[in-house]
């Protein structure tokens, strides 16, 4: 089993650095993400045309790399979340976890007994085809990653809850749908919408959980990172390649009117 570079970085002291790809999800993007030396990357296949063929493929592809993949699910539905971990995929995120039976019912789908439920479809892609051993049941435990996406005044009242479910790693703040459901969008210096990511990374830190969100910008990311979130995903592909393109474009009118 492909070890996940998003733990070993954990377990040497460091804090892991992510991308979400919604885009590009092309054969040369391994190599490419490689190279920008990323510890995790996030396929989101809420919000694309992504399918699981196309994430099957993504992460065989990221296998040339050590660098640990990680999927969002349009819902917390078993055949979603298994089907992936038998591609290979390290970690699944779910979007608007609200309850600890929702957290409850992603570790089933994602930990084998006896702490989840996932079926045992072994010797395939993520064995790289080779038939393991029984204590690879336990071994996939400890090197797979759940993500639990807060994003409603719902989660963030249970995120205590969430967080103490068996099983899940990460409390993840998805700002813009939270912002939106507490009714202020995208206003994120809102006193209430801080006092409600203030309380995640505080129940994180007592339960030994970690914090992580995606911040837009090196402002964002600044300003996150000093309220103390233990994880950045840095941009999406697309945001990341417009915001570049456009810089340079304008750049490129001014210079030509010289």
């Amino acid at each position: 089993m492909k070890e996940n570079r998003f733990k070993r970085v954990l377990r040497e002291g460091g804090r892991p650095v992510g991308h979400m790809i919604m885009e590009f999800g092309t054969r040369g993007l391994a190599m490419l993400l490689k190279a920008a030396d990323v510890d995790f990357v996030v396929y989101d296949m809420e919000h694309t045309g992504f399918d699981t063929e196309r994430i099957a493929d993504l992460t065989a592809w990221l296998k040339a790399t050590d660098i640990a993949p990680f999927v969002r699910v349009p819902q917390p539905l078993y055949h979603f979340m298994a089907r992936l971990m038998d591609a290979g995929v390290l970690g699944i995120m779910v979007g608007n976890v609200e309850t600890a039976e929702t957290a409850k019912r992603i570790v089933d789908a994602v930990k084998y007994a006896p702490l989840g439920g996932r079926g045992l479809g072994l010797g395939t892609a993520h064995n790289d085809y080779v038939q393991p051993p029984i204590s690879y049941l336990q071994t996939a435990n400890e090197n797979t990653t759940v993500i639990c996406q807060i994003e409603s005044p719902l989660g963030v009242a249970n995120a205590e809850a969430i967080a103490l479910t068996p099983g899940v790693d990460i409390l993840w703040i998805g700002h813009f749908d939270l912002s939106s459901s507490m009714g202020i969008p995208a206003e994120f210096h809102n006193p209430k919408f801080l006092d409600a990511m203030k309380h995640v990374i505080d129940v994180c830190k007592k339960h030994g959980k970690l914090s992580a969100i995606q911040p837009g910008d090196a402002k964002q990311a600044e300003e996150w990172i000093d309220m103390g979130f233990d994880i950045i995903s840095y941009k999406t592909d697309l945001t990341l390649y417009r915001s570049a393109l456009t810089a340079d474009i304008a750049w490129l009118r001014e210079r030509l009117k010289k």
